[in-house]
């Protein structure tokens, strides 16, 4: 981007439309003059000619219609038949400058020939001195308007100036001042708001950012501390101590760090999704992958009824990422499930999507959280949240992979239970990376 003077460039702007204006104005005013210059002679001379033929109709000697007929603007010359000639009219060149002639033969002259002249020299020159004259106050308009320009300019972006004071503050660690625009429906009001929604958008990003640090450190610290318990219970225990104690210990110590290891890998999915993760698109049997994530949940719930309905449907899609999606969601839904409950995956094309829809019989999301489910490291405090040591970065991970591969996830209102809708473009619309 040019980052030239706008000040320069708005008065400079300013002063080339004015000149180009003036100078139109001062073309059309020349040729105005000219047509009226024109029509003034054409009058006069039309005039002395009709007086001629109305003195030689009423049968005026030639010295007395010369002599009524020559004017102060126009020169009169008669020449009879015989030659003899009146008027002091200096014949001079037809096309010279200023000149227009008009000679007449016929009529009651009976042969003589009478020619006029008229000397629109003065004409000529009040129009130069018109010309000079309107050139000169042009010159003076553009240099008023240029003086005026400095400080108008300047006057009329300082809105421009505020937003970059305002743009320092903020830098400089002043959050939560903003423009405030009194008449938003202006040009310069339109800027401002929308610098306003930009500074909002920004400010709740980093407000995002802080909480979601603070949250997932806060998640981190219990593995963590669960891992040093452990260990130091394992440092400090007896030579003598029953096996028993030891495995006990043992398992402890392995579950604490696969919750740690889980929590740092939906992290590290999380910043992937942010930063834009590279899929690796493949023709892939998306019902064969929902089947896998079923036969997994059964194993892990024998208590639930785990069901899969639909048909195959062969998408392009990253196959890992997929079944990372499906996999939550089942999780998802069999946590939430109470024991005897039911979970059903369907799978199915609509139109040039395929769409899976994962429903359980559990308590269901209330009507405030059905959106917020999909906020990172946000857990419910009703029944639904069944789950033990969930961090609450399953649903915004599937989400953001549904949504890298041109898809989404939503939630979908149901009763008995709660319902999410997983949609997936059968062909990439997005370029390979």
């Amino acid at each position: 981007m040019r980052t030239v003077s706008l000040r320069r460039r708005v008065t400079l702007t300013a002063l080339a439309v004015l000149a180009v204006v003036l100078a139109g104005v001062l073309l059309t005013l020349q040729l105005l003059f000219s047509v009226a210059t024109n029509r003034t002679v054409n009058a006069i001379l039309a005039d002395r000619v009709q007086l001629a033929q109305q003195l030689a109709a009423q049968k005026v000697g030639a010295a007395e219609l010369i002599q009524r007929v020559d004017a102060r603007s126009v020169r009169a010359q008669l020449v009879l038949p015989d030659g003899e000639t009146f008027g002091s009219l200096n014949l001079r060149a037809a096309n010279e400058p200023g000149v227009r002639r008009v000679r007449l033969d016929s009529g009651p002259l009976k042969g003589a020939r009478l020619t006029l002249e008229a000397d629109a020299g003065l004409l000529s020159g009040a129009r130069a001195t018109l010309f000079r004259l309107s050139a000169l106050a042009g010159v003076v308009a553009l240099l008023v308007t240029a003086v005026a320009l400095v400080f108008g300019v300047r006057f009329a972006l300082s809105p421009l100036d505020a937003m970059t004071r305002l743009t320092r503050s903020i830098a400089r660690g002043g959050r939560g001042r903003r423009l405030s625009p009194s008449q938003p429906d202006t040009e310069l009001g339109r800027t401002a708001q929308a610098f306003d929604e930009m500074l909002d958008a920004l400010e709740g990003s980093e407000q995002r950012t802080k909480r979601f640090v603070a949250d997932a450190a806060h998640e981190l610290r219990t593995p963590v501390a669960g891992l040093q318990a452990v260990a130091d219970a394992m440092l400090q225990q007896r030579p003598d101590a029953p096996p028993e104690e030891r495995e006990r210990l043992q398992l402890l110590l392995g579950r604490e760090a696969r919750r740690a290891g889980k929590l740092v890998d939906d992290l590290l999915d999380l910043a992937r999704i942010d930063a834009g993760i590279e899929l690796q698109r493949q023709p892939a049997d998306v019902r064969a992958m929902a089947a896998t994530q079923v036969d997994r949940a059964r194993l892990q719930h024998p208590d639930r009824t785990v069901e899969l309905t639909g048909d195959e449907v062969v998408a392009e899609v990253d196959p890992d990422r997929v079944a990372q999606i499906v996999a939550n969601l089942v999780d998802n839904a069999c946590q939430a499930t109470p024991p005897g409950g039911r979970v059903s995956v369907t799978v199915a094309r609509s139109g040039d999507a395929v769409e899976i829809v994962v429903a359980d019989t559990g308590p269901g999301v209330s009507p405030a959280d059905q959106e917020r489910i999909f906020d990172r490291l946000v857990r419910l405090d009703d029944a639904r949240d069944r789950r033990a040591g969930g961090s609450g970065l399953g649903l915004p991970i599937a989400r953001g992979f549904a949504r890298a591969h041109g898809g989404d996830l939503s939630y979908l209102p149901g009763s008995p239970g709660a319902r999410f809708r997983l949609v997936l473009p059968l062909t990439s619309a997005l370029p390979r990376r």
